[in-house]
């Protein structure tokens, strides 16, 4: 699978605080934000730079710069609790969004919304949901991005299951999965074990 498990001793802990279900809204907030920061170092690791001249107090020197424009995008709604984290990291990031529903009956996505930068085509995508479960919703996201232009694009999530990723990676191989746990299986309600529960009622308290 083309998948990158970020292991690390503060995500495990914030991990087992997103899991309990005795986890309070605001603690609920601050775990997904800390995992998400730290999932960020590791998602943007090889992000290419480029050289610019600059100059300190002491005299001049070279530093550096993105070579492209970075662009998050969450998936509505729960992707916007990841969303501050990455952004406490990348500020000059640009934010698109992706409006997507899951029909209960058919298990399948539904599009209600779509917003992004003009820059898109010549930007490093990063594509954020905290749950990639049966997958319909990351493979949906990924083709209105390359719809939009989208040529470089990674997907982040907090826990993926095995069959989301396997789906995800057929529909879109070249497109990377980076998550903090691949968990066991889906449920006969796709629902993710062990999981989490519902990310977006737990994180806005629904």
């Amino acid at each position: 699978m083309q998948i990158t498990t970020i292991d690390h001793p503060v995500i495990r802990v914030r991990l087992s605080q997103v899991r309990s279900a005795e986890t309070s809204v605001t603690d609920f907030r601050h775990a997904i934000n800390d995992i998400a920061k730290l999932m960020c170092y590791r998602v943007c690791e090889d992000l290419e730079l480029e050289e610019t001249p600059l100059k300190t107090p002491i005299q001049s020197a070279v530093g550096h710069r993105f070579a492209r424009p970075v662009v998050f995008v969450p998936i509505l709604r729960a992707g916007l609790g990841m969303l501050q984290g990455f952004t406490d990291i990348l500020t000059e990031a640009s934010v698109g969004t992706i409006g997507l529903y899951r029909d209960e009956e058919t298990k399948q996505p539904r599009s209600y919304h779509n917003n992004m930068p003009e820059h898109l085509a010549e930007s490093e995508v990063i594509l954020i949901d905290p749950m990639l479960a049966t997958g319909g919703s990351a493979i949906e996201a990924v083709n209105q991005l390359r719809e939009k232009g989208a040529a470089r694009i990674r997907f982040a999530c907090l826990i993926a299951a095995p069959e989301g990723v396997q789906a995800f990676n057929e529909a879109h191989p070249g497109v990377r999965v980076y998550t903090a746990a691949l968990d066991e299986c889906l449920n006969d309600k796709a629902y993710i074990v062990p999981g989490l529960g519902d990310a977006g009622d737990r994180y806005f308290g629904t």
